[in-house]
């Protein structure tokens, strides 16, 4: 008889990292857990946003996974993975099949590039360390030959925060390269207003952004979409049309094809993972996800223009710890499982604007909230870069208990 419990964890970002190490230091000998990862390292994807700028390397903000999972207990597989079967409990990989007690899916996002002609020939992307390296050499190009400049986010996208301390991050970039005065610099967005963040915003939160636009000479469009992406020229869909030199557009994000391959998850069409508050798959008890993975219902009325919530970083964590718990309880005969729903996780964000800051504390991400304030200092940026490190040294040092 077996006297173990297996979990195979796929996905080695912010909730995969987090759930594997967990269940390892929860359930100790008795619980064997196993990351299946395509990548051998985790990226603090917040910083990104630096590296096009030349304010911090790809080496910077990564951390090998192999020796901090090694370290902790937990079996490291670098490969891909195909296909799993819920029913027969088998996860097929490139390396050969994986059987399970449980299995937690914390693949992240695929990017659809193909939102709408030309976004994926002209634009740019941040949100990977490919893109970013990119987006670095065509910020050298900017810099030789300036000209306007178009940031923002196109329909269904919902990662909005990274693509904001984008935009106030390369406005401070080209005031200190000596170019700001030879640019126009636009924001394009789906929001109906700015600083809604695809969770209906924060008190004040649309006042003070409005206000930033205004001291830094930023021109803004809500509401709007991309119609077709241009060599020069980006088409919205309200008719306007602005002329670019460079230009960095978040896209949507999809399930990754490892779900979408795995009919028996009976995932969304776009590949999400349908779950309970308990991050418990709706149908199968040995099946959760966490972060990007799982489907997730905007609660607020769309306009004409969709756009998604997001779901990285805090939430992602925050989701990959409830996942950890409930399957130890589920292994120790205890089926009264933790139940954090996505909307009720804290809001807990640091938005980096350039040299200043603006800190977004909520109780609940979704409302309705008993607590949401935005907090700008326009003087300092230092607690993002503490948080960086400070996740940098908690993740190279395994300690997943910590927030």
């Amino acid at each position: 008889m077996k006297s173990f419990t297996k979990t195979v964890v796929v996905g080695g970002s912010f909730a995969g990292l987090t759930a594997a190490l967990e269940l390892k230091r929860k359930g100790g000998k008795a619980h064997e857990v196993v990351l299946v990862s395509n990548s051998t390292v985790f990226t603090f994807i917040p910083s990104l946003i630096w590296v096009p700028l030349k304010w911090r390397e790809i080496k910077d903000i990564t951390v090998p996974i192999e020796p901090v999972l090694l370290k902790a207990g937990v079996q490291f597989i670098h490969t891909d993975a195909l296909e799993v079967d819920p029913e027969t409990r088998i996860l097929k990989t490139k390396q050969g099949d994986i059987t399970f007690d449980h299995i937690v899916i914390a693949t992240g996002p695929q990017v659809d590039y193909d939102v709408a002609p030309g976004v994926r020939e002209h634009t740019h992307y941040i949100g990977t360390p490919a893109g970013a390296m990119r987006t670095r050499k065509a910020l050298e190009e900017l810099k030789q030959n300036p000209g306007p400049v178009v940031i923002g986010a196109t329909q269904n996208a919902g990662c909005m925060g990274a693509s904001y301390e984008f935009l106030f991050n390369i406005e401070k970039w080209m005031r200190v390269e000596g170019i700001r005065k030879k640019t126009e610099l636009y924001w394009v967005t789906p929001e109906p207003f700015l600083g809604h963040f695809g969770i209906e915003g924060i008190a004040g939160g649309k006042q003070m952004l409005e206000a930033f636009c205004r001291m830094f000479n930023i021109h803004y469009v809500t509401g709007v979409g991309i119609e077709k992406v241009e060599a020069d020229t980006i088409h919205l869909t309200n008719g306007q049309s602005l002329p670019y030199k460079f230009s960095m557009l978040m896209p949507p994000f999809h399930g990754v094809n490892f779900v979408k391959n795995s009919a028996k998850l009976e995932a969304t069409p776009t590949g999400y993972i349908p779950v309970k508050g308990s991050y418990q798959h709706v149908k199968y008890e040995h099946v959760w996800a966490a972060g990007i993975a799982i489907d997730v219902k905007p609660p607020f009325t769309q306009g004409e223009v969709p756009f998604s919530v997001p779901k990285t970083g805090f939430p992602a964590d925050e989701a990959g710890k409830t996942v950890a718990e409930n399957i130890i309880r589920v292994s120790q005969g205890d089926h009264k499982l933790k139940e954090k729903p996505f909307g009720k996780i804290p809001g807990l964000c640091i938005m980096d604007a350039g040299k200043k800051e603006v800190i977004i504390i909520s109780n609940h991400l979704f409302k309705p909230r008993q607590i949401a304030i935005m907090v700008p200092n326009v003087l300092y940026d230092f607690s993002k870069r503490l948080f960086e490190k400070y996740f940098l040294w908690k993740t190279r040092n395994g300690y997943s208990r910590l927030p």
